[in-house]
């Protein structure tokens, strides 16, 4: 018996996987920048654009979130659906 979870995935070559992170980076990163304001502006304020996104190796364009970035937006500055379609939002106890 074969011990896999998502067999297709798990036993993917380099080069597939590579193409299915950089596909999957693009469409997240043009999904927040459409639904989370916090996001776009961040991005806005360091110049970048979906677009500018082509794959992981356009990664350290983009901003990244800090401690304090969290704790500004926490909880609702980073939903990307309103509120009330909302089911949970998940928190932690912090992070030392």
């Amino acid at each position: 018996m074969e011990k896999y979870w998502n067999k297709e995935i798990e036993c993917a070559s380099r080069e597939d996987m590579k193409k299915l992170q950089d596909e999957r980076l693009v469409a997240q990163v043009k999904h927040v920048y459409e639904n989370v304001k916090y996001y776009r502006d961040l991005m806005d304020e360091k110049g970048v654009k979906p677009e500018d996104i082509k794959g992981t190796e356009d990664l350290h364009k983009l901003p990244f979130l800090s401690k304090a970035d969290l704790r500004e937006a926490y909880p609702y500055g980073l939903l990307a659906k309103p509120l009330s379609e909302c089911v949970r939002i998940h928190s932690t106890s912090g992070t030392t």
